[in-house]
Protein backbone atom coordinates (compact mmCIF):
# COMPACT_ATOMS: atom_id res chain seq x y z
CA UNK A 1 0.00 0.00 0.00
CA UNK A 2 1.21 3.56 -1.09
CA UNK A 3 0.03 6.98 0.48
CA UNK A 4 -0.18 10.05 -1.34
CA UNK A 5 -2.10 13.22 -0.29
CA UNK A 6 -3.57 14.18 -3.23
CA UNK A 7 -4.92 11.12 -5.57
CA UNK A 8 -6.23 12.20 -9.14
CA UNK A 9 -7.92 9.76 -11.04
CA UNK A 10 -7.59 10.31 -14.76
CA UNK A 11 -4.67 11.79 -17.01
CA UNK A 12 -7.11 13.97 -19.01
CA UNK A 13 -6.70 17.68 -19.38
CA UNK A 14 -8.82 18.29 -16.64
CA UNK A 15 -6.92 16.02 -14.42
CA UNK A 16 -3.36 17.16 -15.65
CA UNK A 17 -4.49 21.12 -14.87
CA UNK A 18 -5.10 20.21 -11.24
CA UNK A 19 -2.02 18.86 -10.96
CA UNK A 20 0.13 21.19 -13.07
CA UNK A 21 -1.83 24.25 -10.83
CA UNK A 22 -0.46 22.39 -7.31
CA UNK A 23 3.02 22.05 -8.48
CA UNK A 24 3.56 25.46 -9.06
CA UNK A 25 2.42 26.38 -5.74
CA UNK A 26 4.75 23.58 -4.31
CA UNK A 27 1.67 20.77 -3.93
CA UNK A 28 2.89 17.26 -4.36
CA UNK A 29 -0.07 15.11 -6.12
CA UNK A 30 -0.09 11.55 -8.31
CA UNK A 31 -2.21 11.42 -11.29
CA UNK A 32 -3.44 7.50 -11.59
CA UNK A 33 -4.32 6.68 -15.44
CA UNK A 34 -5.68 3.58 -16.58
CA UNK A 35 -4.14 3.52 -19.47
CA UNK A 36 -0.27 2.41 -20.43
CA UNK A 37 1.19 5.27 -21.34
CA UNK A 38 0.81 8.83 -22.99
CA UNK A 39 0.88 7.31 -26.78
CA UNK A 40 -1.30 4.19 -25.97
CA UNK A 41 -4.17 5.82 -27.92
CA UNK A 42 -5.11 9.04 -30.71
CA UNK A 43 -6.23 11.72 -27.95
CA UNK A 44 -8.73 12.96 -30.40
CA UNK A 45 -8.91 16.13 -32.87
CA UNK A 46 -9.15 20.38 -32.76
CA UNK A 47 -10.38 22.06 -29.59
CA UNK A 48 -11.04 25.85 -29.91
CA UNK A 49 -9.77 27.05 -25.87
CA UNK A 50 -11.50 29.93 -24.97
CA UNK A 51 -10.11 33.30 -23.14
CA UNK A 52 -12.73 33.56 -20.81
CA UNK A 53 -12.38 30.02 -19.21
CA UNK A 54 -9.29 27.38 -21.07
CA UNK A 55 -6.73 30.17 -21.82
CA UNK A 56 -7.28 31.83 -18.36
CA UNK A 57 -6.16 27.79 -16.63
CA UNK A 58 -3.66 27.87 -19.29
CA UNK A 59 -2.27 31.31 -17.88
CA UNK A 60 -2.93 29.91 -14.06
CA UNK A 61 -0.90 26.78 -15.52
CA UNK A 62 2.29 28.73 -16.37
CA UNK A 63 1.73 27.31 -19.47
CA UNK A 64 0.52 30.18 -21.81
CA UNK A 65 3.59 30.95 -24.02
CA UNK A 66 3.54 27.02 -24.64
CA UNK A 67 -0.15 27.15 -25.59
CA UNK A 68 0.30 29.89 -28.21
CA UNK A 69 3.08 27.69 -29.73
CA UNK A 70 1.04 24.84 -30.77
CA UNK A 71 -2.30 26.93 -31.97
CA UNK A 72 -3.28 25.69 -35.52
CA UNK A 73 -3.09 29.45 -37.27
CA UNK A 74 -6.18 30.14 -39.77
CA UNK A 75 -8.19 27.28 -37.31
CA UNK A 76 -10.68 29.70 -36.25
CA UNK A 77 -12.43 30.04 -39.54
CA UNK A 78 -15.92 28.93 -40.19
CA UNK A 79 -18.33 28.20 -42.97
CA UNK A 80 -21.81 26.77 -42.80
CA UNK A 81 -23.08 24.78 -46.14
CA UNK A 82 -25.99 23.32 -47.41
CA UNK A 83 -26.97 20.20 -48.40
CA UNK A 84 -25.59 20.66 -51.95
CA UNK A 85 -22.26 22.26 -50.96
CA UNK A 86 -23.28 25.73 -51.01
CA UNK A 87 -21.66 28.07 -48.86
CA UNK A 88 -23.93 30.08 -46.81
CA UNK A 89 -21.70 31.74 -44.02
CA UNK A 90 -18.05 31.54 -44.37
CA UNK A 91 -16.21 33.76 -41.59
CA UNK A 92 -12.29 34.04 -41.77
CA UNK A 93 -9.74 33.28 -38.60
CA UNK A 94 -9.92 36.97 -37.90
CA UNK A 95 -6.66 36.22 -35.80
CA UNK A 96 -8.10 38.44 -32.39
CA UNK A 97 -7.15 34.87 -30.63
CA UNK A 98 -10.96 34.47 -28.76
CA UNK A 99 -10.53 30.76 -29.33
CA UNK A 100 -7.71 29.84 -31.05
CA UNK A 101 -7.24 26.23 -32.07
CA UNK A 102 -5.11 23.60 -30.99
CA UNK A 103 -5.00 19.56 -31.18
CA UNK A 104 -5.92 17.98 -28.21
CA UNK A 105 -2.75 15.58 -28.11
CA UNK A 106 -0.33 18.74 -28.51
CA UNK A 107 -1.86 20.14 -25.70
CA UNK A 108 -1.59 17.43 -23.15
CA UNK A 109 1.66 16.72 -24.31
CA UNK A 110 2.09 20.33 -22.74
CA UNK A 111 0.89 19.58 -19.56
CA UNK A 112 2.53 16.00 -19.25
CA UNK A 113 6.04 17.97 -20.37
CA UNK A 114 5.11 20.44 -17.53
CA UNK A 115 4.99 17.74 -14.72
CA UNK A 116 7.48 16.18 -12.71
CA UNK A 117 8.85 12.55 -13.28
CA UNK A 118 7.03 10.25 -11.99
CA UNK A 119 3.73 12.27 -11.26
CA UNK A 120 1.65 10.21 -13.76
CA UNK A 121 1.40 7.02 -13.19
CA UNK A 122 0.35 5.23 -16.41
CA UNK A 123 -1.00 0.86 -16.33
CA UNK A 124 -3.10 2.23 -13.15
CA UNK A 125 -6.92 1.82 -13.32
CA UNK A 126 -9.11 2.34 -10.43
CA UNK A 127 -11.74 -1.13 -9.46
CA UNK A 128 -12.75 0.41 -6.48
CA UNK A 129 -12.71 3.21 -3.78
CA UNK A 130 -13.33 2.75 -0.32
CA UNK A 131 -13.80 5.17 2.71
CA UNK A 132 -12.15 4.75 5.67
CA UNK A 133 -13.16 7.87 7.42
CA UNK A 134 -12.02 11.35 8.84
CA UNK A 135 -11.52 12.03 4.89
CA UNK A 136 -9.37 9.89 3.71
CA UNK A 137 -10.01 6.76 0.60
CA UNK A 138 -8.48 4.04 -0.19
CA UNK A 139 -8.19 3.34 -3.99
CA UNK A 140 -7.71 -0.62 -5.41
CA UNK A 141 -5.96 -0.95 -9.14
CA UNK A 142 -6.30 -3.61 -11.44
CA UNK A 143 -3.24 -4.83 -10.38
CA UNK A 144 -4.20 -5.87 -6.76
CA UNK A 145 -2.06 -2.84 -5.33
CA UNK A 146 -3.51 0.09 -3.35
CA UNK A 147 -3.37 3.66 -2.05
CA UNK A 148 -4.23 5.51 0.61
CA UNK A 149 -5.31 9.61 0.18
CA UNK A 150 -6.55 12.61 2.18
CA UNK A 151 -8.13 13.87 -1.19
CA UNK A 152 -9.05 11.60 -4.11
CA UNK A 153 -10.46 13.38 -7.19
CA UNK A 154 -12.05 12.00 -10.36
CA UNK A 155 -11.09 13.45 -13.17
CA UNK A 156 -12.15 10.09 -14.74
CA UNK A 157 -14.43 11.40 -17.41
CA UNK A 158 -18.00 10.04 -18.22
CA UNK A 159 -18.24 7.34 -16.79
CA UNK A 160 -16.29 7.89 -13.56
CA UNK A 161 -15.38 5.44 -10.44
CA UNK A 162 -14.91 8.08 -8.12
CA UNK A 163 -18.43 9.72 -8.88
CA UNK A 164 -20.73 7.18 -7.27
CA UNK A 165 -18.95 8.34 -3.88
CA UNK A 166 -20.82 11.66 -4.37
CA UNK A 167 -23.60 11.01 -6.11
CA UNK A 168 -26.36 8.26 -8.22
CA UNK A 169 -26.35 10.27 -11.06
CA UNK A 170 -25.75 8.29 -14.45
CA UNK A 171 -25.16 9.64 -18.08
CA UNK A 172 -27.86 9.11 -20.27
CA UNK A 173 -28.16 9.46 -24.49
CA UNK A 174 -29.47 12.13 -25.95
CA UNK A 175 -30.98 11.03 -28.76
CA UNK A 176 -27.65 11.89 -31.11
CA UNK A 177 -24.55 9.90 -32.21
CA UNK A 178 -21.33 11.45 -33.88
CA UNK A 179 -19.38 8.90 -36.18
CA UNK A 180 -15.84 9.76 -36.30
CA UNK A 181 -14.11 8.91 -39.77
CA UNK A 182 -10.88 10.79 -41.23
CA UNK A 183 -9.24 11.63 -44.40
CA UNK A 184 -5.56 12.41 -44.65
CA UNK A 185 -3.19 14.55 -47.06
CA UNK A 186 -7.19 16.11 -48.31
CA UNK A 187 -5.46 18.80 -50.25
CA UNK A 188 -3.57 16.48 -52.73
CA UNK A 189 -5.98 13.25 -52.25
CA UNK A 190 -9.18 15.02 -51.48
CA UNK A 191 -9.09 17.95 -53.08
CA UNK A 192 -13.10 19.09 -53.52
CA UNK A 193 -13.75 18.09 -49.95
CA UNK A 194 -10.80 19.77 -48.84
CA UNK A 195 -12.13 23.19 -49.88
CA UNK A 196 -15.36 22.66 -48.99
CA UNK A 197 -14.57 22.23 -45.60
CA UNK A 198 -11.80 25.40 -46.19
CA UNK A 199 -9.41 26.30 -43.19
CA UNK A 200 -11.10 25.34 -40.35
CA UNK A 201 -14.22 24.13 -38.96
CA UNK A 202 -17.22 22.71 -41.59
CA UNK A 203 -21.06 23.03 -40.37
CA UNK A 204 -23.56 21.32 -43.10
CA UNK A 205 -26.67 20.96 -41.45
CA UNK A 206 -30.11 19.59 -42.01
CA UNK A 207 -32.98 18.90 -39.58
CA UNK A 208 -32.12 15.56 -37.95
CA UNK A 209 -28.17 15.07 -39.37
CA UNK A 210 -25.41 16.75 -40.29
CA UNK A 211 -21.70 16.80 -41.01
CA UNK A 212 -19.33 18.49 -38.65
CA UNK A 213 -15.63 19.06 -39.94
CA UNK A 214 -12.30 19.84 -39.52
CA UNK A 215 -9.40 20.68 -41.02
CA UNK A 216 -6.70 20.17 -38.67
CA UNK A 217 -2.68 20.42 -38.94
CA UNK A 218 -1.03 18.24 -42.07
CA UNK A 219 -3.74 18.45 -43.96
CA UNK A 220 -6.09 15.78 -41.97
CA UNK A 221 -9.75 16.50 -42.14
CA UNK A 222 -11.82 14.94 -39.24
CA UNK A 223 -15.39 14.15 -39.42
CA UNK A 224 -18.08 14.11 -37.19
CA UNK A 225 -21.24 12.25 -38.79
CA UNK A 226 -23.93 13.12 -36.67
CA UNK A 227 -27.72 11.78 -37.01
CA UNK A 228 -30.23 11.77 -34.25
CA UNK A 229 -31.61 8.17 -33.97
CA UNK A 230 -32.73 5.64 -31.06
CA UNK A 231 -29.18 3.91 -29.26
CA UNK A 232 -30.67 0.93 -30.94
CA UNK A 233 -30.24 2.31 -34.57
CA UNK A 234 -26.47 2.96 -33.96
CA UNK A 235 -26.30 -0.51 -32.03
CA UNK A 236 -27.72 -2.51 -35.03
CA UNK A 237 -24.67 -0.55 -37.44
CA UNK A 238 -22.33 -3.55 -37.83
CA UNK A 239 -19.04 -1.64 -37.40
CA UNK A 240 -16.82 -4.42 -38.13
CA UNK A 241 -17.83 -4.46 -41.44
CA UNK A 242 -16.31 -0.57 -42.29
CA UNK A 243 -17.06 -0.62 -45.87
CA UNK A 244 -21.10 -1.83 -44.72
CA UNK A 245 -21.09 0.80 -42.01
CA UNK A 246 -20.17 3.76 -44.38
CA UNK A 247 -22.37 2.41 -46.66
CA UNK A 248 -25.25 2.70 -44.07
CA UNK A 249 -24.21 5.75 -42.99
CA UNK A 250 -24.10 7.89 -46.05
CA UNK A 251 -27.65 6.34 -47.19
CA UNK A 252 -28.62 8.46 -44.29
CA UNK A 253 -27.41 11.44 -46.59
CA UNK A 254 -28.79 10.42 -50.21
CA UNK A 255 -28.84 13.47 -52.48
CA UNK A 256 -25.91 15.49 -50.59
CA UNK A 257 -22.93 16.82 -52.18
CA UNK A 258 -20.93 14.11 -53.59
CA UNK A 259 -17.23 16.61 -51.79
CA UNK A 260 -19.96 16.04 -48.13
CA UNK A 261 -20.88 12.48 -49.00
CA UNK A 262 -16.99 12.06 -49.50
CA UNK A 263 -15.99 12.55 -46.12
CA UNK A 264 -17.74 9.71 -45.18
CA UNK A 265 -17.35 7.72 -47.97
CA UNK A 266 -13.44 7.88 -48.52
CA UNK A 267 -12.74 7.73 -44.58
CA UNK A 268 -9.29 6.25 -44.68
CA UNK A 269 -9.97 4.79 -40.77
CA UNK A 270 -13.01 3.04 -39.96
CA UNK A 271 -15.52 4.81 -38.91
CA UNK A 272 -16.47 5.10 -34.88
CA UNK A 273 -19.27 5.81 -33.26
CA UNK A 274 -19.79 7.85 -30.48
CA UNK A 275 -23.12 7.92 -29.06
CA UNK A 276 -23.52 11.65 -26.72
CA UNK A 277 -24.42 11.31 -23.22
CA UNK A 278 -25.07 13.70 -20.62
CA UNK A 279 -25.50 14.13 -17.06
CA UNK A 280 -28.29 15.87 -16.15
CA UNK A 281 -28.35 19.71 -16.10
CA UNK A 282 -27.38 21.41 -12.65
CA UNK A 283 -25.90 18.08 -11.53
CA UNK A 284 -24.71 18.79 -7.87
CA UNK A 285 -24.10 17.10 -4.76
CA UNK A 286 -23.71 17.53 -0.88
CA UNK A 287 -20.14 18.10 0.39
CA UNK A 288 -18.54 14.60 1.02
CA UNK A 289 -14.96 15.06 2.76
CA UNK A 290 -11.63 14.40 1.36
CA UNK A 291 -13.25 13.72 -2.07
CA UNK A 292 -14.62 15.94 -5.29
CA UNK A 293 -14.98 15.41 -9.01
CA UNK A 294 -14.34 17.98 -12.33
CA UNK A 295 -14.91 17.75 -15.99
CA UNK A 296 -16.84 15.49 -17.25
CA UNK A 297 -17.17 13.53 -13.91
CA UNK A 298 -18.58 16.34 -12.73
CA UNK A 299 -20.35 17.57 -15.04
CA UNK A 300 -20.87 15.63 -19.14
CA UNK A 301 -22.79 17.62 -21.21
CA UNK A 302 -23.24 18.07 -25.20
CA UNK A 303 -20.17 18.95 -27.03
CA UNK A 304 -20.28 22.37 -28.24
CA UNK A 305 -16.97 23.46 -27.89
CA UNK A 306 -17.24 23.62 -23.71
CA UNK A 307 -15.89 20.46 -21.66
CA UNK A 308 -12.27 20.39 -22.76
CA UNK A 309 -12.25 24.21 -21.67
CA UNK A 310 -14.21 23.87 -18.26
CA UNK A 311 -12.34 20.57 -17.29
CA UNK A 312 -8.65 22.76 -17.67
CA UNK A 313 -10.65 25.65 -16.04
CA UNK A 314 -12.09 23.17 -13.11
CA UNK A 315 -8.29 21.68 -12.27
CA UNK A 316 -7.20 25.42 -12.26
CA UNK A 317 -9.66 26.56 -9.56
CA UNK A 318 -9.19 23.82 -7.60
CA UNK A 319 -5.58 23.61 -7.52
CA UNK A 320 -5.68 27.56 -6.67
CA UNK A 321 -9.03 26.69 -3.75
CA UNK A 322 -6.36 23.83 -2.71
CA UNK A 323 -3.27 26.15 -2.29
CA UNK A 324 -5.43 29.61 -1.30
CA UNK A 325 -6.87 27.60 2.51
CA UNK A 326 -3.69 25.81 3.27
CA UNK A 327 -4.52 22.82 5.70
CA UNK A 328 -8.51 23.45 5.45
CA UNK A 329 -9.10 21.02 2.43
CA UNK A 330 -12.58 20.82 3.23
CA UNK A 331 -13.13 24.95 2.81
CA UNK A 332 -11.52 24.88 -0.26
CA UNK A 333 -13.01 21.57 -1.85
CA UNK A 334 -16.64 24.21 -0.73
CA UNK A 335 -15.60 27.02 -2.66
CA UNK A 336 -14.69 25.10 -5.66
CA UNK A 337 -17.71 23.23 -5.62
CA UNK A 338 -19.73 26.10 -5.08
CA UNK A 339 -18.73 27.88 -7.66
CA UNK A 340 -18.30 24.76 -10.30
CA UNK A 341 -21.90 23.80 -9.45
CA UNK A 342 -23.12 27.13 -10.72
CA UNK A 343 -21.04 27.74 -14.05
CA UNK A 344 -21.55 24.01 -15.15
CA UNK A 345 -24.68 24.45 -15.16
CA UNK A 346 -25.16 27.27 -17.25
CA UNK A 347 -22.79 25.99 -19.63
CA UNK A 348 -24.92 22.72 -19.88
CA UNK A 349 -27.86 24.66 -20.35
CA UNK A 350 -26.09 26.48 -23.19
CA UNK A 351 -24.51 23.19 -24.88
CA UNK A 352 -27.95 21.37 -25.21
CA UNK A 353 -29.08 24.32 -26.44
CA UNK A 354 -26.78 24.47 -29.28
CA UNK A 355 -27.10 21.15 -30.05
CA UNK A 356 -30.63 21.16 -30.73
CA UNK A 357 -30.49 24.06 -33.02
CA UNK A 358 -27.83 22.58 -35.16
CA UNK A 359 -30.11 19.95 -36.26
CA UNK A 360 -33.67 20.93 -35.40
CA UNK A 361 -36.54 21.93 -37.78
CA UNK A 362 -34.83 25.07 -39.01
CA UNK A 363 -31.35 24.17 -39.90
CA UNK A 364 -29.15 25.24 -41.02
CA UNK A 365 -30.98 29.00 -40.73
CA UNK A 366 -30.89 28.81 -36.84
CA UNK A 367 -26.74 27.93 -36.78
CA UNK A 368 -26.46 31.00 -38.87
CA UNK A 369 -28.60 33.19 -36.73
CA UNK A 370 -26.46 31.86 -33.92
CA UNK A 371 -23.23 32.61 -35.85
CA UNK A 372 -23.84 35.70 -36.47
CA UNK A 373 -25.40 36.98 -33.41
CA UNK A 374 -21.58 36.71 -32.17
CA UNK A 375 -22.69 33.95 -29.68
CA UNK A 376 -20.63 31.08 -31.29
CA UNK A 377 -17.76 29.54 -29.29
CA UNK A 378 -17.74 25.76 -30.39
CA UNK A 379 -15.86 23.87 -33.01
CA UNK A 380 -16.70 20.60 -34.89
Amino acid sequence: MSTTPIAIVGAGLGGLTLARVLHVHGIAATVYEAEASAGARAQGGMLDIHDCDGQLALKAAGLFDEFRRIVHEGGEASRVLDQEGTVLLDEPDDGNRGRPEVHRGDLRRILLDSLPDGTVQWGRKVTAVRPLGDGQHELRFADGSTATTSLVVGADGAWSRIRPLLSDAKPVYVGTSFIETYLFDADARHPASAKAVGDGALFAVAPGKGILAHRETGGALHTYVALIKPQEWIAGIDFADPKAAKARIVAEFDGWAPELTALITDSETDPVARTIHTLPTGHRWERVPGVTLLGDAAHLMSPAGEGANLAMYDGAELGKAIAAHGDDLEAALAEYEESMFARSAIAAAESAKTLALLFDDNAPHGLIDFFTSGSATFSA
